[in-house]
């Protein structure tokens, strides 16, 4: 029989005792995460690195419409595995009124690309970023088009009978702000009970 790493449970002793080895607070969360400060990142990182974890990936959110009060508006999302103990980390780094955050490309080359991929979508600035340039959308766009009160330009769709579906009427259905048009998240996502059915393919397939 095989026994897990008890540092991969974030709700065993051990996985605290781990965190705080590292010297860092343990983050409520369904997966392995560390609440790291911004200035002590680099530490945190470099003391990973050391112990054979590597970076795979790197996400940013926008709370800025979340509905509970987070300590920022952004927050970045490092996502650490170290390859042969299969160990698992987030370290959920929030981003100061700078904007900035310190790069990892000191430690992890891989965050060349995840780093100029925040900077572009939300605009994190990455300091010390060797390269920190555009790296989706054109150089001549305006804005970063993943945060929450980026401006969409839509087109309204127009269906075969003749309606038209109004992207923003429709937008508002899925995020709950109204039953818009869409008569499916929304009104459940505002706590309205009924039992909602998916659509069903037609015997035969699409016509």
């Amino acid at each position: 029989m095989t026994l897990l790493d008890p540092r991969h449970d974030p709700l065993t002793p051990q996985f605290a005792d781990w965190l705080a080895e590292l010297g860092v607070q343990p983050d409520d969360s369904a997966e392995p995460t560390a609440l790291v400060p911004a200035d002590d990142l680099l530490r945190v990182a470099a003391l990973l690195r050391s112990d054979g974890f590597m970076l795979l990936d790197s996400v940013i959110l926008d709370y800025s419409q979340y509905t509970e009060k987070k300590p920022a508006r952004f927050c970045v999302l490092h996502n650490v595995f170290h390859p042969y103990d299969h160990r698992r980390l987030f370290l959920r780094v929030y981003v100061p009124e700078s904007g900035e955050l310190p790069t990892l490309y000191p430690v992890w080359k891989s965050a060349n690309y995840l780093e100029r991929e925040v900077y572009d979508l939300m605009g994190v600035v990455f300091s010390g970023h060797p390269d920190l340039r555009k790296v989706l959308t054109p150089d001549d766009l305006e804005g970063h088009p993943l945060r929450k009160d980026f401006p969409v330009g839509e087109t309204p769709t127009l269906f075969r009978d003749g309606r038209f579906l109004d992207p923003a009427s429709f937008r508002a259905g899925m995020n709950g702000q109204s039953a818009g048009l869409s008569g499916w998240r929304g009104a459940l996502r505002r706590g309205e009970s009924g039992e909602q059915l998916p659509p069903v393919m037609p015997e035969g397939g699409p016509k």
